[in-house]
């Protein structure tokens, strides 16, 4: 899974979303996208399945670009453990998203192709997401 390599702080707080996108908002490399359309924090798991479904999809041609990375972590307690005694263990890390943030590119397939690889990742990911293209 993805993580990052060090950080400065073990533990975060939650947080909270930003209202929209202030940065991330345009397509940089590729011609094809997917912009999530709510705020949302994405797992690990979930940005590993869709780098596996664009790997696949984009065999021969094709070149897939990743705007998000989970460098959040997640703290989780174990189940049927009585409240205080701090907080838990870090369960996984997320990438916060906020509405109108790019989240995968995608460039040198056909049309067809490339709205049938977005789709199958946009069933992955748990925030409600749009394809968008790049104007000429």
């Amino acid at each position: 899974m993805l993580a990052p390599k060090r950080q400065k702080y073990r533990k975060q707080f939650r947080g909270t979303f930003r209202k929209i996108a202030v940065k991330g908002d345009k397509l940089n490399f590729g011609f094809y996208g997917l912009k999530a359309m709510k705020s949302a924090w994405i797992k690990d798991r979930e940005i590993e399945s869709a780098r596996v479904i664009f790997a696949r999809g984009t065999r021969k041609s094709g070149k897939y670009w990743f705007r998000i990375f989970p460098d959040k972590p997640f703290t989780k307690k174990p189940p049927e453990v009585t409240m205080g005694s701090g907080k838990g263990d870090v369960a996984y890390f997320v990438a916060s998203v906020t509405p109108g943030r790019i989240l995968f590119e995608l460039d040198g397939l056909t049309k067809e192709e490339s709205i049938k690889v977005l789709t199958d990742v946009a069933s992955k990911i748990s925030v409600k997401t749009k394809i968008v293209t790049k104007e000429i």
